[in-house]
C-alpha cells in the first residue's frame, strides 16, 4: 500500500489541487501560504519506490528493514488494539516525512512558483548497496551520481533556476555516514553523498550534523509514539504528567567496557547506587522496537541520562522528552549544537542538565550527588517545560485529526525550518554557487 501511494504521488497531486475552491477560500490560502509553498519534484521510482521493494536485498545487514516499513514507515503497531504506538525504525525516516509532505497545506504542481523544492529521494536506502554489498564497497563515492544526473537532464531549469539552492532533502541517518572524501584511499565506512561538490547547494535534513554544518541540519530521531488526535496527545501528556517518579535517575542503553568513557562511569555509579539510579539493558538493539522496555521506566524517572555513543546524539533523548523525563548531556553537540529548530539552544537551562563527560570520568563528580541537589521546585518546573516541548518532537502520524494538525510536530518545525534557510540561500540576486548559513541566525528563524 506505502509504495502504492507513494507512486501515485501526481495524480494525487493532482486530485488535492483540482477540488473546487471559492474565490475567499483561495484568497485565504494564497495568503496563509505566502513564503510556503513547496513543489514536490516528481521522480523515478528508482529514487524511491523501488529502494523500498529491495529493503530485505543485504544479508550482510545486522537487522532487515522489510518488517518495518509498514504503515509509510511508522513500522507495525506494538500490539493489534495499540492506536498511537509503532515499531518505528529511524532508518526508514525517509518514507515516513514524504508521506507526510504529501498533506503539507502549501503544495503546488508548478515548481517555479515555489519558495523549495522536495526530492522524495531516499539517500540513506539507496546507499545500502554500498555499505553491505561487497562488490560496491570501494565504489561509494558513486552514490546519489544517479540523481545528480537526472536533475541536469529532466526539466534542468527547475534545478539550475537557483543551482539546487532551493531544492531539500531527507537522510535517515547521521550526516557523518555520507561525508566520506571522494578520493579516500583506503575506503571506509560510509559513502560521499555530502561531500561531493554536485550536492553542496542541496539542504538536507539528517538525524545527526556534523559540528560544522553548511549543508545539513539535525531533526529529532524519529520515536514510537505517533499519535492521529490531539486527544490521544493530550492523554499521553496527562499520563506523563501525574505519572509518580519514584527513582532519580535513569540510564536505558548499552556499551560502557573498554576503557574509561562516560558510559562506563554511569554503569558504575548506577550499580553502586540502585536506590537512585535504573539502568535498562539495551545491547544489541534489543530496545530498538520495544518501546515498552524503557518508557515505562523513564515514566517513572525524574532525570534520563543521555551519554553519546558511537555518535553524540541518542533516539533516546526524545523518548525521554516524550515521557517528561529530563534530559542529562555530557557533550554539548549530543543536542544543544544539533536542534535548535526543535528544541531552542538558548533554553537549555529550563529544561535539561548539562555535566562535562571529563568531570564525570575524570573529576570525580557523581551524577546523583548534582541531580539530588536540586530544589524539587526546580525539577518540576523543568519537568513542565519538557512536556512542553513534547508536542514538537514528536512525529504525529499521517492522514491525522485537524486539532492535533494545528499544533506543530517535528515535521512542520523542520520544514519551517527548511524555508527559512533557503530564503536566506537564495534572497541575494545571483546567489553563487556555495552559501553557507549563519546557524544561529537559522535557528532563531
Amino acid at each position: 500500500m506505502a509504495a502504492w501511494v507513494l507512486s501515485h504521488i501526481p495524480i494525487l497531486l493532482c486530485l488535492i489541487l483540482i477540488i473546487p475552491q471559492s474565490e475567499e477560500t483561495r484568497s485565504i490560502r494564497r495568503t496563509e501560504c505566502h513564503g510556503r509553498w513547496i513543489h514536490i519534484r516528481s521522480l523515478p521510482p528508482r529514487f524511491n519506490t523501488e529502494l523500498l521493494e529491495s529493503c530485505n536485498a543485504f544479508p550482510l545487514m545486522d537487522e532487515p528493514l522489510c518488517p518495518y516499513a509498514a504503515n509509510h514507515g511508522l513500522g507495525p503497531r506494538t500490539h493489534n488494539r495499540s492506536r498511537s504506538w509503532y515499531r518505528t525504525d529511524p532508518r526508514l525516516l525517509e518514507p515516513l516525512i514524504h508521506r507526510r509532505l504529501l498533506e503539507h497545506p502549501c503544495l503546488t504542481p508548478d515548481p517555479l512558483l515555489a519558495d523549495a523544492i522536495y526530492l522524495p529521494y531516499y539517500a540513506s536506502l539507496d546507499a545500502l548497496p554500498f555499505l553491505y554489498s561487497p562488490p560496491l564497497f570501494n565504489s561509494s563515492a558513486l552514490h546519489a551520481l544517479p540523481l545528480h544526473h537526472h536533475l541536469l537532464s529532466n526539466q534542468p531549469h527547475v534545478y539550475s533556476r537557483r543551482h539546487g539552492h532551493d531544492h531539500f532533502l531527507v537522510l535517515a541517518g547521521p550526516a557523518w555516514d555520507f561525508s566520506q572524501a571522494p578520493d579516500a584511499d583506503p575506503v571506509l565506512w560510509g559513502t560521499s553523498f555530502l561531500s561531493r561538490s554536485e550536492f553542496f547547494n542541496l539542504t538536507v535534513l539528517a538525524l545527526e550534523s556534523r559540528p560544522s554544518p553548511w549543508q545539513e541540519h539535525a531533526i529529532p530521531h524519529p520515536t514510537s509514539f505517533h499519535p492521529a488526535t490531539l486527544a490521544r496527545l493530550d492523554a499521553w501528556l496527562a499520563r506523563a504528567r501525574r505519572s509518580r517518579r519514584n527513582t532519580l535517575m535513569l540510564f536505558a542503553g548499552g556499551g560502557g567496557g573498554g576503557g574509561a568513557n562516560i558510559r562506563g562511569s554511569i554503569r558504575a555509579e548506577c550499580e553502586n547506587r540502585t536506590d537512585l539510579c535504573q539502568m535498562v539493558d539495551c545491547s544489541d538493539g534489543v530496545c530498538s522496537h520495544d518501546p515498552i522496555r524503557f518508557m515505562r521506566p523513564m515514566l517513572r524517572s525524574s532525570f534520563c541520562l543521555q551519554p553519546p555513543g558511537d555518535t553524540p546524539t541518542r533516539r533516546s533523548t526524545f523518548d525521554g522528552i516524550l515521557a517528561g523525563c529530563i534530559p542529562v548531556f555530557f557533550e554539548e553537540i549530543s543536542a544543544r549544537k544539533q536542534y535548535g529548530w526543535h528544541l531552542p539552544e538558548d533554553q537549555y537551562e529550563d529544561f535539561s542538565v548539562y555535566i562535562p563527560k571529563e568531570d564525570v570520568v575524570f573529576g570525580g563528580v557523581r551524577i546523583t550527588e548534582v541531580l539530588a541537589a536540586i530544589p524539587e521546585a526546580d525539577v518540576r518546573t523543568m519537568r513542565e517545560r519538557v512536556l512542553e516541548l513534547a508536542p514538537g518532537v514528536m512525529y504525529r502520524r499521517h492522514g491525522s485529526s485537524a486539532g492535533l494538525r494545528s499544533i506543530k510536530d517535528a515535521v512542520d518545525l523542520a520544514i519551517d525550518g527548511v524555508l527559512r534557510r533557503i530564503r536566506r540561500k537564495v534572497r541575494p540576486l545571483g546567489s553563487p554557487e556555495l552559501i553557507t548559513v549563519d546557524d544561529e541566525e537559522d535557528a532563531a528563524g
